[in-house]
């Protein structure tokens, strides 16, 4: 256990002196297999990790993922996600932020990225709102919180990336993330609606839309919808796997750029370019933190921890909220990404040893990373939305993001409370969640 908790300190040391994650993982874990082994075997190793990796057909589903919410992005189709929502909530006190919650679930469901979401509705729903008199903070706070959904809602690059660490089904931890998405948007709702309550001035009413205009503003969304069961109900309905899926969403997004006129070449050879890099410095990642995760386990840290709990002769669900107390610190000052890949290895094995469903855990997991986006200092969207938004400022938007925080601390209480939320869909659609 010395050795796991010595490399693992190392690895935020290094991550804290502005070493990119992936190196500061892999650097350690090699240093750490050959201190365990000898130079030839580590030699060996690492390279069979990387080019498995590299040639995984199961890995595939990353970059057409990638793929298909860039093409989605180009199209869009968030601008009409949010005209349809504020079609039908606008007039309503509060109703342009909750149109924006509605708005950003919907993109979620065909794009994957928090970040994403986040800097595109800040284009899109905040000038809206100030043009309306909401205050920023609500106004960027509910965008921060809003673009969080994009790695909850499927299809989720983040729970790709968890499925692959663990072995788990990719399937079904996209069933497993619906009905939690839709719990989340609850939360959202109810707080913008309790500061609306307790302070009217923040977000007054808009203009009330005609239902003829609401109509049109719907049908206009046909295309997210269309896009979101072609994927998903490939997928929970048997026809294709995740990579297929991945593929033929990519392909229907690309149709849908290119007939809502979002796309020509020089914008397809960006959204190529962009996709390839992204992919580049994700599969980088994922090798540094399987080498990383190989040392862990070479040390023997998963059976030596297991023990140590064990030990402790606590009740499970104790070790359940030492866990997230954990990942919520951490979450204070690593990023997301660097975050799960740190630490699912470390506890998914005590997790499973403990009795506990992989893919329930696998949705805990994202949800404590989704909080993560809004903590100080270095919450993601909170720092997009600053720097997409240079008028308002990153202290006023941790302060519009505070109650979203709070709603999802009680979320992540109910989601831990009542694992069935997250785990009926996958026994319906697979026969079992695990």
């Amino acid at each position: 256990m010395t050795a796991s908790l010595i490399g693992t300190a190392l690895v935020l040391i290094l991550v804290f002196l502005r070493l990119p994650i992936a190196f500061a993982m892999g650097l350690v874990g090699f240093g750490g297999l050959w201190w365990l082994s000898d130079l030839g075997p580590t030699l060996s190793l690492t390279g069979q990790i990387t080019y498995s990796t590299a040639r995984s057909y199961d890995f595939s589903v990353l970059p057409l993922f990638i793929l298909m919410g860039n093409f989605v992005n180009r199209a869009g189709l968030s601008a009409n996600l949010y005209d349809a929502s504020n079609a039908f909530l606008g007039h309503r006190r509060g109703g342009l932020a909750m149109a924006t919650i509605f708005a950003c679930g919907g993109f979620a469901a065909v794009c994957g990225s928090s970040l994403a979401t986040a800097a595109t509705f800040s284009k899109i729903a905040y000038p809206s709102m100030r043009r309306y008199g909401y205050s920023e903070s609500l106004a960027a706070g509910v965008i921060a919180a809003g673009g969080t959904l994009g790695i909850l809602i499927p299809p989720s690059v983040i729970m790709v990336i968890y499925g692959l660490l663990t072995q788990a089904s990719i399937g079904k931890l996209f069933a497993a993330g619906v009905l939690p998405g839709m719990v989340a948007i609850f939360f959202y709702l109810l707080a913008v609606q309790l500061q609306i309550r307790i302070w009217p001035h923040l977000g007054p009413p808009a203009k009330y839309t005609p239902w003829a205009e609401r109509w049109r503003a719907l049908y206009k969304v046909w295309g997210v919808i269309a896009l979101f069961v072609l994927v998903m109900g490939g997928i929970y309905g048997g026809i294709f796997t995740p990579t297929e899926a991945a593929g033929i969403g990519a392909f229907g997004a690309f149709l849908m750029a290119i007939f809502s006129g979002g796309m020509n070449f020089k914008e397809l050879r960006e959204v190529l370019i962009d996709s390839a890099m992204t992919s580049s410095l994700l599969f980088t990642i994922l090798i540094g933190a399987l080498i990383f995760a190989n040392f862990v386990n070479s040390a023997g840290f998963p059976e030596d921890l297991i023990a140590f709990v064990n030990g402790l002769h606590v009740a499970p669900i104790v070790i359940i909220i030492a866990i997230l107390i954990i990942y919520i610190i951490l979450g204070c000052i690593l990023e997301s990404i660097s975050m799960i890949l740190l630490t699912v290895p470390v506890f998914f094995p005590l997790v499973s040893s403990l009795g506990y469903d992989p893919i329930w855990f696998g949705i805990i997991v994202v949800c404590v990373t989704e909080i993560s986006f809004l903590t100080p200092p270095i919450g993601m969207n909170v720092f997009v939305l600053s720097a997409m938004l240079p008028d308002v400022g990153t202290s006023k938007i941790f302060r519009g993001s505070m109650p979203f925080f709070i709603a999802d601390l009680f979320r992540l209480g109910v989601l831990v409370a009542f694992p069935i939320i997250s785990t009926i869909l996958p026994i319906l659609f697979y026969g079992s969640s695990g």
